[in-house]
């Protein structure tokens, strides 16, 4: 039997086997290798960049918030030294020395020496009128100062003329800088006899300052760096002095031979509130004026930024390179694809139709995807309506625990005025039955007064809680006393204490509204005749004082004081010492002076009692 050969079947194209296809094909795996290369590219720089950025805000957000901490420390170096020579200033034995008496003298300097050595001052010393020291804590040493005149000393001009007076110098004799605090001896200048100074040396602030790892320094109103942690910076400027300027500032001898040249430190615009010194090394200088320091005091603070930035530039191009790594990875694992594919699309040739059933399996698929992908979308915003709607909730929350303090204040403000209402209207009352209708109805004007204050008090209270609704209007400080006296009347008749008014503002005015401003003074007084109780011989002194800038009012009893473990808490919301107290009184007094432009403050360094002042820019008098 024989077979006959028929034609071969002819094969399948291969659609990628075309020269043209293969070219192709090579410019587009050209273009995506390209196309990865500027992508890893721009992803390290990137990441450098945005690494640096973060870093460098970081560091800016931590030297703001170590700049407090410097300065309380600088702030409580100068008022633990200030009361000393205010208290040397009334002493019956210093006025004798300054009157020529050789035994005082004597006593005068032995006292200086020992308070030098309780204080930790530099050195003690007073001047008399004539600029010339006449006692020193140094007295038994080769550098003292008794017989030396400091009569040019700008300290001790502005000691005479306006009562005290503080400045930062270089001693004549020590060679030291320090902060020299001067105290007058005598009721005005015509009266004066002479001046307490204690000077402060800042040595010991400074080498803590240089022990935390980042330079501090302090300028004054005219640039001039008067305390630092880096010993070369000291007296140097924060701008080029003019030379009239300079040439006065030696021919004062405050500072010296200082250098007076500006700090080898320059601004960096590659990001804000960077400088960079002589050395090249870039720091981040933070800067806040220091309250409690002297006028215009501003203290800097310089994080150095090298070895963060660069630990942080080395962290991102570890992670860039792990992401090139998976970018890598994933171009092999797309060309492996690719590969595979080809492939593929050849044995689709000879199999339509197991493809057509592959599409179709994939369409179901895709259609599945969907539906999950539908159903996922409205989960998530079910999910998004639940947190809003937790949102709301924790907002009201927050209202209502607003609205609860501020009905704990309503009611701790008003006690007062209910009290004198009672009593204004049990007296009433009395006179009705004594047929003395006049002082009936007297009693009973006031009576409506105090129901109008009530409401007054409530709605500032409702407009304090939210912020700025109160009309600030000019007031006179001593009628602001009058109407908190008023308001205390009754109580101030049942304590056995004594409430004195010392009045020295005159008819000084500040900016405020009256009823919060009396409600503040209520607050102090009601607190001090509390401290007083029903001790024998308490006492409550009120005194105001006015100058150009502002009006002072003190509060001071000679009750049993303030601890020193209540003090750290005194102004937090609900911290009292009393046994019904609600710990309100002080944060709202305090809240409401600084929302009037003032600060309220208990006053340190006090032998007996407590002593709260108030201080607030003056105002133009109705």
């Amino acid at each position: 039997m024989t077979f006959q050969e028929g034609p071969a079947a002819a094969p399948v194209p291969d659609a990628g086997g075309h020269p043209a296809h293969a070219y192709a094909r090579a410019i587009v795996r050209g273009l995506e290798l390209a196309m990865l290369v500027v992508l890893v590219a721009v992803l390290v720089i990137a990441a450098g960049e945005l690494a640096r950025r973060s870093t460098l805000t970081g560091l800016a957000e931590e030297a703001v918030s170590r700049l407090p901490l410097a300065a309380t420390a600088l702030r409580g170096e100068l008022d633990k030294q200030r009361a000393l020579p205010a208290i040397l200033s009334e002493d019956p034995t210093v006025r004798e020395a300054l009157r020529g008496n050789a035994a005082a003298t004597l006593l005068v300097d032995e006292k200086l020496r020992r308070l030098q050595l309780s204080t930790r001052a530099a050195v003690i010393y007073v001047i008399d009128r004539d600029g010339r020291t006449i006692a020193a804590s140094n007295f038994e040493e080769t550098t003292s100062f008794v017989g030396r005149n400091y009569r040019f000393r700008r300290y001790f001009e502005g000691a005479l003329a306006q009562g005290s007076a503080e400045q930062v110098a270089l001693g004549t004799v020590s060679g030291r800088p320090g902060v020299y605090i001067a105290r007058r001896v005598g009721a005005s200048a015509e009266t004066a006899e002479g001046v307490v100074v204690l000077k402060v040396e800042l040595d010991d602030l400074e080498a803590d300052w240089k022990a935390g790892g980042a330079p501090i320094y302090v300028a004054d109103s005219r640039g001039i760096v008067v305390a630092t942690s880096v010993p070369d910076w000291r007296f140097k400027t924060l701008r080029e002095l003019s030379g009239e300027e300079a040439a006065e500032i030696r021919d004062s001898l405050q500072f010296g031979t200082g250098p007076l040249e500006p700090l080898p430190l320059k601004a960096d615009s590659a990001f804000p509130g960077l400088v960079v010194d002589a050395g090249g090394r870039q720091f981040v200088d933070a800067s806040a004026p220091v309250v409690g320091g002297l006028p215009g005091w501003r203290l800097h603070l310089l994080l150095p930024t090298v070895a963060p930035v660069a630990a942080a530039q080395s962290l991102a191009r570890l992670v860039a390179g792990l992401a090139v790594a998976l970018v890598l990875a994933a171009a092999a694992l797309v060309l492996r694809r690719l590969s595979r594919r080809r492939a593929e699309r050849a044995e689709e040739a000879r199999r339509a139709i197991e493809l057509e059933a592959k599409v179709a399996d994939r369409t179901r698929d895709l259609g599945a995807a969907n539906d999950r992908l539908t159903a996922e979308i409205g989960e998530r915003a079910r999910a998004e309506a639940r947190v809003l709607s937790l949102r709301d909730d924790l907002a009201q929350a927050n209202r209502l625990a607003t609205l609860g303090q501020i009905t704990a204040g309503v009611a701790h403000e008003i006690n007062q005025p209910l009290a004198a209402i009672r009593t204004y209207s049990e007296n009433a009352g009395l006179f009705l039955d004594r047929g003395d209708v006049e002082t009936a109805r007297a009693n009973l004007a006031t009576v409506v007064g105090l129901t109008r204050r009530i409401a007054e008090i409530t709605d500032t209270l409702r407009g304090f809680a939210r912020r700025g609704d109160a009309v600030q209007a000019p007031v006179e400080i001593e009628a602001a006393v009058d109407g908190a006296l008023l308001i205390l009347g009754s109580r101030i008749h049942a304590s056995p204490a004594q409430v004195v008014r010392r009045s020295g503002a005159g008819g000084a005015a500040v900016l405020a509204s009256r009823v919060r401003l009396e409600q503040v003074l209520v607050n102090l007084v009601r607190n001090a005749l509390d401290a007083l109780g029903e001790a024998p011989g308490g006492r409550v002194e009120i005194a105001t004082a006015a100058d150009e800038d502002g009006v002072r009012l003190t509060i001071a009893d000679n009750g049993p004081g303030i601890s020193d473990s209540v003090r750290a808490t005194l102004f937090t919301p609900f911290a009292t010492t009393k046994p019904n107290g609600l710990g309100l009184g002080l944060v709202i007094a305090g809240d409401i002076v600084t929302e009037l432009g003032g600060t309220l403050r208990l006053d340190a360094g006090r032998a007996e009692g407590a002593a709260f002042t108030i201080e607030l820019p003056r105002g133009r008098a109705p």
